[in-house]
């Protein structure tokens, strides 16, 4: 049985809660990725199999919350946000916790401030080694709260396993992300290490290997990137890839076989594997459930999509880049964000700024169906609050109070 974690319970959601619920009952080995509906009549409401918060977040949360219970009248310090949730981290603020520093690492309240009497809570992603060292030095015990997520920590154990076998560690992530930094961080205690975005950069990567460009030309690419005394003449000889958890796992696996592609040109088929070590995928189980029951959703079919979450959540953006390849797919960090029928706000990907779209809700097409799925940071009510405003404009919801009275008798 999955461990219940101890989260305020206005987290949870009556209707959303109890339907994932009744789908973990009867799918215990989360095989089956259809969506759950909910039927409206004039409206459908596919939700994604798998959403919304994962065991890390959980367990971060109830460590946060247990952190202020704990230690009334102690001044409470985050390093940074504790999730990619607003809602989240608002309540945590409102509950008297103060950020260290912002989801960039731009200093808030600076570590000299602190004491030996403070209480520090490490956040789900993680932090730098460097950090942890400054903490112990003051004599904050970071271990007591520390809500490091285990799969983070995981990747930090696969690097240093690589590293100590002569392997120089290539990580897949954004390199301003707090998880990215800490691994970064950790892993390049034993190896050296090299922090690549996307596919282009990886295609980059690939033509320094292959002698396509200059160590001049690879140093300037990638500066600010890879770790203190990087020397790619030597350090690109044996590589292993590993990532972000919450990056996209397709792209993952792919710059992983481009790299791996160009270790076999270099050096050989027989040579390969002394060259490039051929990682397990260390994306998280519940990332890659997410983006499993994500594509599932967008095969059903559907006229909108609404995806759920935090702006500044990597993991939530690349749910929306799975559903916008097949549907018109709108960013929402709340229910707020649908303003009326015809006006919504929501994140562009592709600007990186928040918007008003037109004429979004479609009018014409009844049955509407509108997919949902969420983040690994979306609360359950988040979505509940979704789905009713997504009712209320479509004017079904006495519909809904039908449904859910029925659902949850």
């Amino acid at each position: 049985m999955a461990r219940e974690f101890k989260i305020p319970a206005f987290y949870r959601s009556s209707l959303i809660t109890t339907i994932k619920r009744d789908r973990q009952s009867r799918d215990s080995r989360k095989s089956d990725l259809s969506a759950s509906e909910i039927n409206l009549g004039s409206v459908k409401i596919k939700l994604a199999r798998h959403f919304g918060f994962c065991f890390g977040v959980e367990n971060a949360i109830e460590i946060a919350y247990r952190a202020v219970d704990e230690n009334p009248g102690k001044r409470v310090f985050l390093l940074s946000e504790m999730i990619h949730n607003p809602h989240v981290n608002s309540d945590l603020r409102a509950r008297g916790i103060q950020f260290l520093q912002d989801t960039q690492g731009t200093e808030l309240v600076p570590l000299s401030e602190l004491s030996s009497q403070d209480v520090v809570i490490v956040p789900a992603f993680g932090t730098t080694v460097e950090i942890f060292e400054q903490l112990e030095k003051m004599g904050i015990d970071y271990r007591k709260y520390n809500t490091t997520c285990p799969f983070v920590e995981k990747v930090w154990r696969r690097g240093a396993e690589l590293g100590k076998k002569g392997f120089s560690i290539i990580i897949h992530g954004k390199e301003r992300h707090e998880e990215t930094r800490a691994t970064f961080s950790h892993i390049s205690l034993e190896s050296p290490s090299l922090v690549i975005r996307e596919m282009s950069e990886a295609e980059k990567l690939k033509s320094y290997l292959l002698d396509e460009l200059t160590t001049e030309q690879f140093l300037s690419f990638f500066k600010g990137r890879y770790s203190r005394g990087f020397n790619p003449e030597q350090d690109l000889d044996r590589i292993g890839v590993v990532n972000q958890t919450t990056m996209l796992a397709t792209e993952t696996q792919a710059i992983s076989d481009v790299l791996k592609e160009a270790m076999r040109l270099k050096f050989g088929e027989e040579n390969l594997a002394f060259h490039f070590a051929d990682t397990r995928d260390t994306l998280c189980y519940a990332t890659s459930e997410n983006q499993r029951a994500t594509k599932a959703l967008t095969q059903t079919g559907g006229d909108i999509a609404l995806v759920v979450g935090g702006y500044n959540s990597s993991n939530t953006s690349h749910l929306v880049e799975l559903c916008e390849t097949k549907i018109p797919t709108y960013y929402i960090k709340d229910h707020q964000e649908l303003i009326s029928k015809t006006e919504i706000r929501h994140l562009d990907l592709v600007s990186g700024e928040v918007v008003v779209t037109n004429n979004w809700l479609p009018s014409d097409r009844r049955p509407l169906e509108v997919l949902v799925t969420a983040g690994a940071s979306c609360p359950d009510m988040l979505v509940e609050c979704v789905v009713g405003r997504v009712a209320e404009l479509t004017g079904v919801s006495s519909e809904l109070e039908e449904f859910s009275s029925t659902y949850l008798s």
